[in-house]
């Protein structure tokens, strides 16, 4: 089999890459290129992404790719979802995005059903509520009367955007733009009902692309920049969950998945949207994934928890590595402090550790002190809300869910996984733990005609990926956990 190799970008919420994915003998590898931070830049009492700094680390590592004398076959672009820059009359951009964590949409969501009801907005687009959501920063933005917003004349999803400054094509990624919450996933067409609120029509938004498909050329301009020649710049997942749920390498659809990061993300694969009283009082989710698939699932609070905990150890002088806080936890004691993800007070604290220790003050609970037991609290507490989580997912499932593939950086956590298994019943295998960018290059492979479909795909990515199982135990501990779980559940501390 010839070689083929393939170049992609892949943007976290705090973190980015460019890794080249070599094709070859039925296996994919990668070579990670660079990596680099994506700071929250904080002013004018504003969170914002610097999409400029995004721009220059891409070329960065495509000028590394030129030196190296690599020919790559395409480019594709993945990122975090809901965030969206604006576009002038004159192909500019108007200013730096607002990052999702920005406090200007609390109260978005409730502002928001005074125009349209709570249920309608569901059942035209089946997305969960947050107010993070592109509607209801759009929504902030109009109302708040936005110089930028008012005089756009295009609006372009992160990944999107950057696609526009490689090539000078302006397009919305369908994956991505299932994110927004402005959305039909029945349509798959934007709701004019919902932008009729924020003052939008349908042709601000460029035409639809989907996975697999080819946007254009990089620029002169950027071919000058790189040393590279008029490379193809594909249409990928631009979501980084539909591209790491392309990477789950799964033998049939009997399974639900965890991509597991700064968000942790469960759900199933299915071929239609489920839109249902149940998937709105439970508040899931219906995003777009290839092939016309649907990516049924709820957002959880992930590893976010964690991180912000240990930026704040750091800045104590006290950098703990990821086994230093593993081993730790070992040694706490056993289900002493137990949170809820997912409440509010965990969004963006000034200070996490504080957040965490307030909730379990307010839930008449020890407050953990070191940061072992602060570790072992979020890595029981995690697991024991993936166990509601999947509990709802198993009775609106159109199938048996027998197994949960484990996806992302958290599935190298053993400690986790082990606990999840423990937690949901079910085994959970992990890896691959670079699947994002897995999935970004099969999608590229896909769109070359190297590989057919979505089986053939994951048919590849298990043969090229070592995978680890865990197996339930101690059914009757984490049964009583949950109970004790349950009990201490606060959705609106």
């Amino acid at each position: 089999m010839k070689t083929h190799r393939f170049f992609a970008v892949d943007l976290g919420a705090t973190s980015g890459r460019t890794i080249l994915g070599i094709l070859s003998d039925g296996k994919v590898e990668m070579k990670e290129i660079t990596r680099f931070a994506n700071p929250i830049i904080e002013t004018g009492g504003h969170f914002y992404w610097d999409i400029y700094a995004l721009y220059l680390e891409i070329i960065k590592g495509l000028r590394n790719i030129a030196h190296e004398g690599v020919a790559i076959e395409s480019i594709g672009i993945d990122t975090w979802g809901v965030d969206f820059v604006m576009v002038g009359k004159d192909g500019a951009f108007l200013r730096n995005p607002y990052c999702y964590r920005d406090p200007h949409t609390v109260g978005a969501v409730e502002e928001f059903f005074t125009h349209i009801p709570k249920e309608r907005v569901y059942e035209l687009t089946g997305i969960q509520f947050m107010n993070i959501n592109s509607l209801f920063q759009l929504s902030t933005l109009h109302r708040n009367h936005c110089s930028a917003l008012e005089a756009a004349d295009k609006v372009l999803f992160v990944p999107d955007a950057l696609s526009y400054m490689l090539t000078g094509k302006m397009v919305t990624e369908y994956t991505i733009a299932s994110t927004s919450q402005i959305l039909n996933p029945r349509t798959k067409q934007f709701e004019q009902e919902l932008l009729d609120v924020v003052g939008m029509k349908k042709e601000q938004f460029a035409p639809f692309v989907y996975p697999g498909e080819k946007i254009g050329v990089l620029t002169p301009e950027v071919q000058k920049l790189t040393g590279l020649g008029a490379v193809p710049v594909i249409a990928v997942a631009g979501h980084d969950t539909a591209s790491a749920v392309a990477a789950v390498p799964a033998r049939n659809e009997h399974f639900a998945y965890l991509s597991s990061g700064t968000w942790s993300l469960m759900g199933i694969e299915v071929k239609d949207a489920i839109i249902t009283k149940e998937s709105f009082d439970k508040n899931f989710t219906n995003e777009g994934g290839i092939e016309g698939t649907t990516r049924f699932l709820k957002n959880i609070c992930g590893m976010w928890l964690l991180e912000q905990c240990r930026r704040e150890w750091a800045a104590a002088g006290n950098d703990y590595s990821y086994p230093d806080l593993i081993a730790a936890a070992e040694k706490a004691p056993a289900f002493r402090s137990i949170i809820n993800p997912d409440s509010p007070c965990f969004a963006n604290p000034s200070s996490m550790i504080d957040a965490i220790r307030s909730y379990c003050r307010q839930t008449g609970q020890a407050e953990p002190q070191f940061y072992g037991e602060i570790t072992r609290c979020i890595f029981e507490s995690l697991p024991l809300r993936y166990r509601q989580v999947f509990g709802y997912l198993q009775s609106m499932a159109p199938f048996p869910i027998e197994k949960l593939h484990v996806i992302g950086g958290g599935s190298r956590n053993n400690l986790l996984n082990q606990n999840t298994s423990n937690a949901v019943g079910v085994p959970v295998v992990a890896g691959p733990s670079e699947c994002t960018a897995i999935g970004n290059i099969m999608l590229q492979a896909k769109a070359a005609g190297d590989v057919a479909d979505i089986a053939a795909m994951r048919a590849i990515i298990a043969e090229s990926i070592e995978s680890a199982t865990f197996t339930p135990r101690d059914k009757a501990v984490w049964d009583e956990a949950y109970k004790r779980y349950l009990e201490v559940y606060r959705e609106n501390i």
